[in-house]
């Protein structure tokens, strides 16, 4: 390894510490040492310090520790004589930085608490750039892309290109290989953010382009998500610092690419990602450290041409890419999913509330279609001119000798995500509710709207090829056509919404595991019934046998009940069987029913949590879109914090938003009738839903009986609540005794 390495990386690590120390003591004289400090609506603290050390940064007094710790890790000087060539210095070098960069961070949200805008995209008209470091909200958001593969990893760039159009092409590489960018640093002034804007890019968390901040410190946030992720989704505890690096080199596909002159500062930060695994690949010519070791193949290469560097990022890191080529005028994959085509961009408007935008999905039989045929039946692009809006139905008919019509609603399901995927196309919403827009920029790369039609082709043919054989699209633009299309599906939606909701768990003797979480949360199983959706809401009992079906390696397996052990809060031996199988042997029983009593396995994914309020004899639940208070004293992202890495916590547990509504949700604790509080917009989204099923227990007026934020965040509130609304949990037995 080369001495020059050694000695910049060291360098580096001794400057970094000093200079934040020189801030730290600045901000000492400034504030009082009580003051508060820390990173926004995170339960992690400063998360790269709290994970490795387990030491809790809620103060100015408290960064004290890990900066004299830090201080600690910087090896000796680099001597002329007598040099060794060895890793392990520079690795606590870049520790000791990275620690230090996590701590000036800390004092610039202190000194400067507007420097970064809180939310997941920038605001680029007020100058509003950085979003600084992921909330926990953002963080169980996007942390699931990584569980279930959309996102294979990320890139972390430093830096900037020589120019916008090198950093455009560079980037959109990175989208079409579904990664995330992570943009940190400046050259010479200029950032690779500024660069993606110039060239016309969206940049933000939607898009994949996450511009943390201007300063190489801010490269810390990127590694503060990777060890979160570590904790929220795995399961690995705050100071297993092992465990925490070995996890992100295993399952966290990552690496850094610096563009631009690498100094001592960013030298040091690069030796510091290579604790994690994470290898560097500049454009610069640099010294090399090319030996494996602690990463998968190389530590860090330089002289990497701009239009190799993405396919060499990947080699390197050993991260295996599916890249899929569409033949359509676009740029095309998961990481345009969230870009947004914003009114002054907006070209053609189809469906949202202006006109109709019904989607269905039929299987037909094998000679009923031709496979590839896209018809466009009405006006398409070419017919219609800026700001103009249509109506569209989209109808999928597929056919294939697996095919079975409890396939139809999952392929139906994917016509969101497939259609968004193309660049500079939006698509929200499903079924009947359905809003596609195209922008300017679409159309004048020669977009069309049998274009849609050419995606699902390919796509649909693509994923579910086992089943498929043939996939024929029709898309209307006429109004009379659309109508007559939405009547047919709005029949179609209820009767597979009807299927479900009459089975129950009694009449039914197989139930469906889900161990797609296990990548992040070894021990969580998930045991999905037809009155117990998956945790995360995406996987009803249909959907996971329609998925067995389809792939039957999968995660998604049949579970055979078995004996029933307790009918009241839903245990059977044959569950508990697979459960403890499926865990490692780490779980060995749980209750489908139950909040207090043993409760399935909570990972991060969980759309919402339950916990007891035992001072109101009842149950609030929140979902992860609520960032508020809670009466339990606990937000989500601290509930999902204690919760995650598979744990069975008593008194808390993870469930999908419409199992509340289920006739089993916690029905061996007293049901529904239990919940005194959940957020008004949870209300509100269930609020049909929750009319029905009060209306069936006899409490008609039950939504409005349970407390929301409006009425208190404190168990003393709710509880002045449920007296004057008279709520039916204060007449039932004790919950906890």
């Amino acid at each position: 390894m080369s001495k020059l390495v050694a000695f910049a990386a060291i360098q580096g690590g001794y400057k970094v510490v000093a200079d934040v120390e020189g801030e730290y003591r600045k901000a000492l004289q400034t504030y009082d040492a009580s003051t508060k400090v820390g990173f926004p609506n995170t339960a992690y603290y400063l998360p790269v310090i709290y994970s490795l050390t387990g030491m809790k940064v809620e103060t100015l007094e408290d960064l004290k520790a890990p900066l004299e710790f830090a201080r600690a890790l910087l090896p000796q000087h680099i001597k002329l004589k007598n040099y060794l060539p060895y890793l392990g210095p520079l690795l606590d070098a870049g520790m000791a930085a990275v620690f230090a960069y996590e701590i000036k961070e800390a004092l610039r949200l202190l000194k400067e608490p507007d420097f970064y805008i809180p939310q997941e995209d920038p605001d680029v008209e007020a100058g509003k750039l950085w979003v600084g470091p992921a909330d926990d909200t953002i963080l169980r958001k996007r942390g699931v892309e990584f569980v279930d593969g959309s996102a294979p990893g990320f890139a972390a760039c430093v830096g900037a290109l020589p120019d916008a159009e090198t950093a455009k092409m560079i980037v959109e590489d990175y989208q079409k290989k579904s990664l995330y960018i992570f943009c940190a640093a400046n050259h010479n002034g200029t950032t690779l953010t500024e660069q993606c804007l110039e060239a016309g890019m969206q940049v933000g968390w939607n898009t994949r382009i996450v511009p943390f901040g201007p300063d190489i410190s801010s490269a810390v946030f990127a590694l503060g998500f990777a060890n979160r992720a570590a904790m929220a989704f795995g399961g690995v505890q705050p100071g297993d610092y092992k465990k925490i690096l070995l996890y992100n080199k295993d399952r966290i596909f990552a690496f850094v690419n610096a563009f631009g002159d690498v100094g001592t500062e960013w030298a040091v930060a690069a030796a510091g990602c290579v604790n994690w695994g994470f290898p560097t690949l500049a454009d610069t010519d640099i010294p090399e450290i090319l030996p494996t070791g602690i990463c998968t193949y190389e530590h860090v290469v330089a002289n990497v041409p701009h239009d190799e560097i993405c396919q060499k990022s990947v080699e390197i890191r050993g991260l295996k890419v599916t890249v899929s080529e569409i033949k359509i005028p676009l740029a095309y994959g998961p990481a345009f999913e969230g870009e947004r085509v914003r009114k002054d961009d907006l070209y053609l408007e189809m469906g949202g509330s202006k006109t109709q935008c019904t989607e269905l999905c039929k299987m037909a039989e094998m000679n009923q279609i031709e496979d590839g045929k896209v018809e466009v039946v009405g006006p398409d692009v070419g017919d219609v001119k800026k700001g103009d809006k249509l109506p569209l139905g989209i109808f999928v008919q597929v056919a294939g000798r697996e095919m079975q019509p409890d396939f139809e609603p999952i392929l139906e399901r994917q016509i969101h995500h497939l259609i968004n995927y193309a660049q500079y196309i939006m698509h929200i919403g499903q079924r009947d509710i359905s809003w596609v827009r195209v922008s300017e920029q679409a159309v004048e790369k020669g977009f069309t709207i049998k274009d849609i039609g050419v995606i699902l082709h390919a796509k649909l043919h693509q994923d579910f090829g086992a089943i498929l054989d043939k996939v024929q699209v029709t898309l209307y633009t006429k109004e009379k056509d659309v109508d007559k299309l939405t009547e047919t599906a709005r029949a179609e939606y209820k009767a597979r919404d009807n299927r479900v909701e009459n089975m129950t768990d009694e009449t039914t003797d197989i139930f469906y595991s889900c161990t797609l979480c296990q990548s992040f949360a070894p021990s969580h199983v998930c045991v999905v019934s037809p009155e117990r959706t998956g945790l995360c809401g995406a996987y009803n009992w249909m959907d996971c046998k329609a998925s067995y079906e389809i792939n039957p390696t999968g995660p998604n397996q049949p579970v055979e009940k078995g004996e029933v052990i307790d009918a009241k809060l839903g245990q059977f031996k044959g569950v508990n069987e697979f459960v403890f199988k499926a865990s490692r042997q780490a779980i060995d029983h749980y209750n489908f029913y139950s909040i207090v009593h043993d409760p399935m396995t909570t990972c991060g994914c969980c759309e919402a949590i339950a916990a007891v309020l035992p001072g109101c004899n009842g149950v609030m639940t929140v979902h992860r879109d609520y960032t508020g208070e809670t009466p339990c004293g606990m937000k989500f992202t601290t509930l999902a914090g204690v919760m995650g890495g598979g744990q069975s916590s008593p008194g808390f547990v993870g469930h999908g938003k419409y199992n509340l509504t289920q006739r089993k949700f916690i029905a061996g604790d007293g049901g529904l009738l239990r919940i005194v509080w959940m957020p008004k917009s949870l209300k509100e989204e269930l609020r049909e839903r929750l009319l029905s099923r009060g209306e069936e227990l006899g409490v008609p007026d039950l939504i409005d009986r349970i407390a929301d934020e409006t009425v208190g965040t404190d168990e003393e509130s709710v509880m002045a609540h449920l007296k004057e609304k008279d709520h039916p949990a204060l007449k039932m037995d004790p919950i906890v005794g």
